[in-house]
């Protein structure tokens, strides 16, 4: 594209002055950042309007991705290297007297997202644009994100993730497209001029959806796509009459009550108001969302909804937007006038489903009574979509009734949101080979049992325009040298790679860049913590969602048990080594906050014993992001993969530590599995039981902890730190609940319900192959190489374009 670095400065100049009445030497960083980014839009919105009038003249077939997450990022240096304007912005700024980095740094992450269902999400909008893909997103504007985590006194607490505390740039405001979500209220029927019988609600609390639009911009085209998120809010929220009379709380309750469904991504759900409130967000979205795409194909075609599907293809990021299967069932009978059967037609070719947990407890189900409160009619359809499915299962399993009961969308006095999307969608994805297989052999045997047809596997991966082009710049350029452009859009080129995986000044140079990127991650933790780290010792990173089953607690037992044999044993002469934890629990998650406790406990411990000092050193990342992990994968040199195998549905940090040269020790988990079969089992660290071994425990009911204990005093020591007031006499009572979890088991579950005992050893021997491994330099680095230089599978380019051909049925549109 053609960049002007003379009218791109003047644009800044007009921007400073129009919005801040400022000059440039007055200008503070955020008011450049902010200048800088509105400048940018400027081509943005060029393209985006040409991609949009493309779309639309060519009634071209999109896709929409319903999500609850979005972890998008910082927008600024992933538009501009998106671009190809990276280098000339930073010299633009350099010209001004301002250094980039630093400007960089003013933009807030979008708290849009979590954990990794968020960044797929946001790393398959990527790859769409990219791949001229018409696909788009929807989710929820949330006002203060997830929560801004800080750590005191080493506990996890919560507060404001105040990331709108200025305007977002990169988003453009539709209240012109605004439209209503209704909750609670009574469906009352009404015969419509034609006879046909719909529902109106009467009495229900009205909530408005207001959009705003942030463009997704595509690497090296003009596509730019779009992500819409919708604000609440209450047309007649504040009642003037009540705060007249003085009664000023009362006034705004029904503000307070619309606008509290986008305040907070994953509201505390312990209690009935926590749940209402989840409800009521995943509904406020996919009604809304479905609303302003029944608008736009009636605008497009008129009210023949007979091919809405062969233009509209929905995908459903796990259970949260599955309710948007009965409303729209509910918008075409009730509001367009369609008939049941000619309705249900359009709903089963429009859907599709990826499933993204093996964990039971995470697929949603919920309470009648809170669903019949506050969606009455959606709950309506509901019961007759069973009604009708129950009664084919009756008629294809009739001496089966234990299956009837299992499989029955409503039962046990909830509705199971998983059952309903399988019902409904006309395809069912897991997100790694080994997920897929649990799905169809285990978990939902059932269902694949009546529609294996719709079961396929699409195995995740991560965008390398922001996990390598972005976050590790060095490492990008160095990759360009050896093997030129290219692998932007076709990751598969990193196999050129190999051939230097025996070249020793390529290696020297390889290595370089990780050293250089592990100082740059001490000075950051330094400058912002106040910690100090080596950069010489071994940077062995586990950052990913606080989960038991994700084993956080088996990686800091670990390093109770190094401290203990360092601190005994004076022959014991280890590498050094800095373990690193970065990771958010949710706020009502009791035992995953005590994990995090523990860990900054033995952090305290380990970092202020000189008898360690230079050998061993622990750190908890505050307030893990994904600006943060821009910073943690491309410093990393060991990548903590560890969940307990057949728990973890695919990964994606597993990913980008490959593509930034990390070394996987790690479980036959999910992803793992790939990534190991393409790496070269000898350029990873596998250890642990495997999914079909643990199954095989858990049916002959024959796992004791006691055995694993017994087997190894010094684990058993360690264990038992947890409650002989190792950590302080006041922790005994803090971490016995994980103490007993391990050893008793709690809350009606066996003991030790993620194996952390079981695997101990085989982790620990994993951890004492590593550290040979690391000693032999040589050898280490061409393990790392070989990670980068095999990981092309594990972009999402592959699985987007995966995507479009089982799925979604979509035709590139190129914008010229």
């Amino acid at each position: 594209m053609n960049f002007d670095k003379e009218s791109f400065k003047d644009s800044i100049r007009t921007r400073l002055k129009r919005n801040y009445g400022k000059h440039l030497e007055e200008a503070n960083k955020h008011d450049i950042y902010d200048a800088v980014s509105a400048s940018v839009m400027e081509y943005v919105q060029t393209n985006w309007m040409a991609t949009r009038k493309k779309y639309e003249d060519g009634a071209v077939r999109q896709m929409y991705y319903l999500s609850a997450e979005f972890l998008m990022g910082r927008a600024l240096s992933n538009n501009l290297i998106n671009f190809g304007i990276m280098e000339s912005v930073k010299d633009v700024l350099d010209e001004l007297d301002f250094d980039y980095t630093s400007i960089e740094e003013e933009e807030p992450d979008a708290g849009l997202g979590n954990g990794g269902l968020g960044r797929l999400a946001a790393c398959f909008l990527d790859s769409l644009a990219t791949l001229d893909y018409p696909g788009h997103g929807y989710g929820i504007r949330y006002e203060y994100g997830m929560f801004e985590q800080r750590i005191e006194n080493g506990y996890q607490v919560e507060y404001p993730d105040n990331w709108l505390k200025h305007r977002d740039p990169w988003e453009v405001k539709r209240s012109d497209l605004a439209v209503k979500v209704t909750f609670g209220g009574k469906p009352v029927p009404e015969a419509r001029a034609n006879g046909h019988i719909a529902f109106r609600i009467e009495g229900g609390e009205e909530v408005t959806a207001i959009p705003y639009d942030v463009p997704i911009v595509g690497f090296d085209t003009k596509t730019v796509n779009r992500l819409r998120l919708w604000e609440a809010a209450s047309e007649n929220g504040f009642d003037l009459q009540l705060f007249n009379d003085m009664h000023y709380n009362r006034a705004v309750e029904r503000q307070n009550s619309a606008e509290n469904i986008s305040r907070v991504l994953y509201p505390n759900d312990s209690g009935p108001s926590g749940k209402a409130l989840r409800l009521k967000q995943q509904y406020f979205f996919s009604s809304a969302s479905l609303q302003d795409l029944l608008a736009k194909y009636r605008r497009d075609h008129g009210s023949d909804f007979s091919k809405f599907a062969d233009y509209n293809v929905i995908q459903l990021n796990d259970t949260h937007p599955v309710v948007a299967i009965p409303e729209l069932m509910r918008l075409l009978i009730d509001e367009h006038e369609l008939g049941w059967d000619d309705a249900w037609a359009i709903v089963t070719k429009t859907f599709a489903y990826t499933n993204h947990t093996i964990l039971a407890e995470a697929l949603e189900k919920w309470p009648l009574d809170i669903f019949q409160g506050l969606l009455p009619r959606v709950y309506q359809i509901v019961e007759e979509i069973n009604r009708r499915f129950v009664a084919q299962l009756r008629e294809k399993f009739p001496e089966d009734w234990q299956r009837q009961n299992r499989m029955s969308i409503i039962s046990e006095g909830k509705i199971h949101m998983a059952w309903l999307a399988i019902h409904a969608a006309f395809s069912v994805n897991g997100v790694a080979a080994l997920h897929t297989d649990i799905l169809k052999n285990s978990e939902l045997r059932d269902w694949y049992d009546l529609y294996p047809g719709k079961f396929n596997n699409k195995t995740n991966g991560v965008t390398q325009r922001r996990w390598l082009a972005s976050a590790n710049r060095d490492l990008s350029a160095f990759i360009t040298k050896k093997i030129g452009h290219g692998w932007e859009k076709d990751l598969s080129l990193l196999k050129k790679l190999e051939k230097f995986a025996d070249d020793e000044a390529t290696l020297d140079e390889f290595m370089a860049i990780k050293a250089a990127n592990k100082v740059e991650l001490a000075r950051y933790l330094k400058e912002t913590q106040n910690v100090f780290i080596d950069p010489d010792s071994i940077f062995d990173v586990q950052i990913k969602r606080l989960h038991e089953y994700k084993r956080q607690l088996l990686n800091v037992l670990h390093v109770m048990y190094l401290y203990q044999r360092i601190v005994e044993d004076p022959s014991y002469d280890p590498a050094p080594r800095t373990f690193l934890f970065g990771a958010k629990a949710a706020s009502g998650y009791r035992r995953a906050k005590s994990i995090i406790k523990l860990i900054n406990s033995v952090a305290d411990r380990v970092n202020n014993d000189h008898r360690v000092k230079g050998r061993l050193r622990v750190v908890f990342v505050e307030n893990y992001r994904v600006s943060l992990a821009e910073k943690l994968f491309p410093a990393a040199d060991v990548s903590e993969q560890i969940s307990t195998a057949g728990k973890e549905a695919s990964g994606t940090g597993n990913m980008k530590f490959m593509l930034n040269g990390a070394v996987t020790i790690g479980t036959l988990d999910g992803a793992n599995i790939e990534i190991v079969e393409e790496a070269g089992a000898e350029n990873a660290f596998i250890f642990g039981l495997t999914a079909d071994e643990i199954q095989n425990i858990e049916t002959g009911h024959n796992y004791s902890p006691q055995e694993y204990l017994a087997r190894n005093p010094r684990l058993a020591a360690v264990v038992n730190q947890l409650v002989d007031g190792t950590f302080g006499a006041q922790t005994d009572g803090l971490f016995r609940e994980l103490y007993e979890s391990l050893v008793y088991g709690i809350e009606g579950q066996r003991p030790d319900v993620y194996y952390v005992l079981a695997d101990f050893d085989a982790y620990a021997a994993a951890h004492e192959r590593l550290e040979q491994a690391y000693r032999d330099e040589k050898r280490w680095a061409k393990m790392a190489f070989l990670n980068v230089a095999r990981s092309g599978k594990f972009s999402s380019d592959r699985t987007i374009e995966e995507y479009v051909r089982d799925i979604w049925k979509l035709k590139k549109v190129v914008v010229k």
